[in-house]
């Protein structure tokens, strides 16, 4: 699997080294946290590195969006703006079906291919559009699978409520996407805390943990390791295939077992201790 570099400092390691190519990508947070930030972010490690980038924007407006990139410290963006290697969509205010089903596909049917980065900030004009579940599952569903036609895909999404990700605006988009990042906000008495936490990141290895993070001008998010540390040994899988030549495990099972743990670490077995899972193995495969 591809990995696409989030442009985020702090950020690639905890995802096994970033993004995966054509994936899509769901950034959840409250007002403050700093979606648009990490969008843009996003956007702008591809523009460095020759990537074509497409922002699209479903609640402010294209200037709104620039200013914003040129306070933070990333006035670039104007010369790739300029050069046409990054397009703004400004589909503020419009009605987001018709958009979405209609103008959408002739969209991605021109850049199809193309390997861009894109950003769609916010996704919750979308799921407001519509009360019905079903519609919203299927309008976001549409609208992920055409993007991720062009290339990479990040979308953001305001969190309402009590910040435990089960309000229905939250869960439809996080359980479509392939990855999902919660940015948690507080602020108590001018004390602002900051937590990251990958919910989700299909087909690769990621940390469980909430690691803090920070909003530096010019840098945008930073974010700290933690205790975090993407290990290689693996001392288990290595331990597991000489207790798998026990004679109540079959051959033929013990074999298909050994080929699964090709390419696995420690890392991937968290808690698990070898005994435990020959034991497990034991009461699937073995004989009574």
């Amino acid at each position: 699997m591809n990995k696409v570099r989030t442009g985020i400092l702090g950020l690639n390691p905890l995802l096994d080294g970033g993004f995966n190519e054509n994936s899509t990508t769901v950034v959840i947070g409250r007002s403050g946290a700093g979606k648009t930030t990490l969008a843009t972010q996003f956007i702008r490690r591809g523009l460095h590195e020759g990537q074509e980038g497409i922002f699209v924007s479903l609640d402010e407006n294209k200037e709104q969006i620039i200013r914003e990139a040129v306070e933070m410290g990333w006035s670039d963006i104007l010369g790739y703006l300029d050069d046409e290697q990054l397009v703004c969509i400004d589909a503020s205010g419009r009605e987001f079906s018709t958009f979405i089903r209609k103008e959408l596909p002739a969209f991605v049917a021109d850049w199809k291919g193309s390997n861009a980065r894109i950003a769609v900030d916010p996704l919750t004009p979308v799921m407001w559009s519509t009360k019905d579940p079903y519609e919203q599952r299927d309008l976001i569903g549409f609208m992920l699978k055409q993007t991720r036609r062009v290339g990479t895909v990040l979308c953001t999404l305001e969190e309402h409520g009590p910040g435990d990700l089960t309000n229905p605006e939250t869960v439809i988009p996080m359980y479509l996407a392939d990855s999902a990042i919660h940015l948690r906000y507080q602020s108590d008495g001018g004390h602002v805390r900051r937590e990251l936490k990958i919910v989700k990141a299909r087909s690769s290895r990621h940390s469980q943990e909430a690691h803090l993070y920070h909003i530096v001008r010019g840098l945008g998010l930073i974010v700290e390791p933690g205790n975090y540390r993407r290990t290689t040994t693996s001392k288990i899988p290595t331990l597991l295939r000489q207790m798998l030549r026990d004679p109540r495990v079959p051959k033929d099972a013990a074999d298909r077992i050994e080929k699964m743990l090709e390419g696995l670490t420690d890392d991937d077995f968290r808690e698990l201790k070898p005994e435990q899972l020959l034991e497990l193995i034991r009461q699937e495969y073995g004989s009574d």
